[in-house]
């Protein structure tokens, strides 16, 4: 029973930590605490709130006017003057400003798609970059270990030679052999056979005593060397790797606005799922939900509503209202209407007649007209072409996968047997070295290409969002979740 609950309890600690750390809840976590996103949803809100500005018919005049000393008339006394009127613009200017200013809201909220879009797809990017800095990290890491290894056979095998050789000139001096040549070489190769080198070990302090006469010990020393020289090389990669990963950490909680030195999690390994085949052809209703051209679209038609009610600023804004003029009693009138207040109703007419500036209005809107169109086109070609070359980088990363992935088996496989015949010189360590080299290099690209490939599908989904936009949810809970249908995100495996 304790088993079973501590299984459980594994278990539920890892789905919690799957649904902490996984991509999809980073993202959720940046469109709701991203500072672009929000903004851009502010103003999307402040867009809205022009609609009953310019649907409000403009405020009445009120007029009030009080004699200081009341003016005789034959009915009475007038004692003040009050008016009140209202001005109404031809018929349809309201209703074509309401119009023209619901569609730059709409406008404004294609802007707010397209910053939920943008920061969907930098933080997927950066998360990828993550991912490939570890995993270079893990690969450099794994490499020094490969090549510690064969330091240490290069030392035992360098220390076998050694032994041979003092051997050799030890017969030759007992037979006789007294030359001091071989009596020098014979003194330095029992010093080096003497001493004792562990793995750990460096190869320079045993270095001095060797005489360049043994061929084959200076040859193994020198790729002793060559291998040092190469594990300080790896060392710097994965320090200078390190500090990358730090400032790519700061860039990926940036995008999420939190502190910077929160710990981010990428899994071991990316599952690419290769893209739906409405991603991959190309068709004239491939772009039509991208939030820019949506946005440059309803601005086109903002502009057709202003075109309208421009027009119809130009016809004449009528006024009604009233006059209420307050009568005294007067005592020297016999006036039946003697002290009875005066009403009078009114009606205001305005005169268009200075034509240039409703002209002048009419021909702006036509340049604006012209240019959005133009605006339209240039970034319909503009999506395109970055469609392409996302499309270029989605199929080339997909084929260097394949080969990247089929090399670096074979480098592995000849790594192994060139390792495993070593210790008896069936093969040369300058081999092992290349091959080595080799394969470090394949699983480098690999893991680069799995990067790009991941990278290739967020940035095609990014050009084509694959919902319609619904500017008339209320609430920044309803728009976020929008986003979430907007862009698809990889599987990823743990």
């Amino acid at each position: 029973m304790r088993k079973l609950i501590l299984y459980l309890t594994a278990l539920t600690f890892s789905i919690s930590a799957y649904s902490q750390d996984s991509l999809m809840h980073y993202l959720e976590l940046a469109t709701k605490n991203n500072p672009t996103v929000l903004q851009r949803y502010n103003e999307y809100q402040a867009a809205l709130q022009k609609v009953p500005q310019v649907g409000s018919l403009p405020d009445p005049q009120l007029e009030m006017g009080v004699f200081l000393s009341p003016m005789e008339l034959i009915s009475g006394n007038q004692v003040a003057d009050i008016k009140l009127m209202q001005m109404f613009p031809w018929f349809g200017v309201i209703k074509n400003a309401k119009d023209e200013m619901s569609l730059m809201a709409k406008a404004k909220y294609e802007t707010f798609r397209d910053a939920k879009l943008q920061v969907y797809y930098d933080v997927q990017r950066i998360w990828y970059d993550l991912y490939k800095v570890r995993q270079n990290i893990r690969i450099s890491e794994e490499n020094v270990d490969l090549l510690k290894t064969i330091e240490r056979l290069t030392l035992v095998k360098f220390r076998s030679g050694s032994s041979g050789g003092s051997s050799s000139a030890s017969g030759s001096k007992m037979s006789g052999g007294n030359s001091p040549a071989s009596s020098t070489s014979s003194s330095s190769m029992n010093v080096m056979g003497g001493n004792s080198v562990s793995s750990s070990t460096s190869v320079s302090s045993v270095s001095s005593p060797v005489p360049m006469s043994s061929s084959s010990g200076a040859t193994s020393l020198s790729d002793v060397y060559q291998i040092q020289i190469e594990l300080g090389d790896l060392e710097n990669s994965i320090a200078t790797l390190k500090n990358e990963e730090q400032v790519i950490v700061a860039q990926f909680n940036s995008q999420l606005n939190r502190p910077l030195t929160t710990t981010v999690y990428v899994p071991d390994s990316l599952l690419s799922e290769p893209l739906d085949i409405t991603y991959l052809s190309v068709s004239d209703t491939l772009f039509t939900r991208n939030p820019m051209l949506g946005m440059i679209h309803y601005e086109q038609q903002s502009l057709d509503a202003r075109k309208k009610m421009q027009k119809q600023m130009g016809f004449p804004m009528v006024g009604l209202g009233v006059n209420y003029s307050v009568i005294n009693k007067s005592a020297m009138s016999t006036s039946p209407m003697n002290g009875q207040d005066m009403i009078m109703p009114m009606v205001t007419l305005t005169l268009p007649i200075y034509r240039k500036k409703y002209n002048a209005m009419q021909t702006e809107v036509k340049f604006l007209k012209t240019a959005s169109e133009q605006n339209y086109q240039a970034t319909a070609n503009s999506l395109q072409t970055e469609y392409y070359e996302a499309l270029q980088l989605y199929y080339d990363a997909q084929r260097r996968m394949k080969l990247y992935d089929s090399q670096s088996q074979l480098a592995k496989k000849s790594l192994n047997i060139m390792i495993k015949t070593f210790s008896s010189s069936a093969s040369g360590l300058t081999d092992i070295l290349r091959i080595r080299q080799q394969l470090f290099n394949y699983e480098l690209k690999k893991v680069e290409a799995v990067v790009d490939f991941n990278k290739a599908e967020a940035w095609i989904k990014r050009l084509t969002p694959n919902t319609a936009p619904n500017p008339s949810a209320d609430g920044l809970k309803d728009q976020v979740s929008l986003i979430e249908n907007n862009t698809n995100v990889e599987i990823i495996r743990y």
